[in-house]
């Protein structure tokens, strides 16, 4: 299974910050970037990467951007779903908030698998965002497996209801199983492991894409700074 790191500026910051209002950046007090040795080190030693053999990336502006990346890398041959995701974010993107996950595990599971990549539909709906895409990348059968890196300071956004009991796996529930499972067959059961603590994420395996999402609603000027630090280990 090919795996896919897949990063987002706000986890690299003091505290979480409040969302901005569109076109504002966040305050800088209290929500100060790291030190790019800090970068390094979290990227070399936990994330196996190097800056003397980069990987394929990609910088795009929110987060919701790596799912059009995956789409596009599968449409040209380069990565085969499905794939592992390391989603290291402050936040866990899997559709707490508006517009919710009720849209997804209502609406786009009720698809066949092979429409549930339709994403320019999504967007036109206004229901695809930054803070649901790898919800939808769940939906869409893609994600074999997903690691959840967090920060301490991480809010609680994770919806319940997709997680088996155990919270080992997601599978996510269809809204009329006896009907959609004839049609669809059951839903993955995705292997997930959640990382809160500071430090004790190490990667089991090298990456084969990066990617980062700068966040600007939920990030400072002054973390833009680190982005060239990131564009060290990937290559076009």
């Amino acid at each position: 299974m090919q795996r896919v790191l897949d990063i987002d500026l706000d986890y690299f910051l003091a505290e979480c910050c409040p969302l901005a209002a569109v076109g504002e950046r966040p305050t800088l007090e209290g929500h100060e970037p790291w030190d790019e040795d800090a970068v390094r080190t979290f990227l070399e030693k936990h994330c196996l990467l190097s800056r003397d053999h980069p990987i394929p990336g990609r910088v795009f502006e929110t987060h919701d951007g790596a799912l059009r990346y995956w789409a596009e890398l599968m449409e040209r041959g380069k990565l085969a779903a499905p794939f592992h995701v390391t989603h290291v974010d402050a936040h866990s993107d899997l559709g707490i908030g508006h517009p919710g996950p009720g849209y997804v595990l209502y609406n786009v599971l009720s698809l066949p698998p092979a429409r549930r990549l339709e994403l320019d539909r999504f967007y036109r709906e206004k229901k695809l965002d930054e803070a649901n895409y790898l919800l939808f990348a769940l939906a869409a059968r893609i994600v074999g497996s997903l690691e959840n890196v967090r920060r301490p300071f991480s809010r609680e956004d994770v919806p319940s209801q997709i997680f088996t009991p155990d919270g080992a796996h997601i599978c996510l529930p269809q809204s009329f199983p006896d009907l959609f499972e004839r049609v669809n067959g059951p839903e993955p059961m995705i292997p997930y492991r959640e990382y809160k603590e500071d430090g004790s994420f190490t990667a089991a395996a090298p990456y084969d894409f990066i990617s980062l999402a700068i966040s600007p609603r939920y990030a400072p000027q002054a973390a833009d700074g680190l982005i060239p630090v990131f564009k060290e280990y990937m290559r076009p």
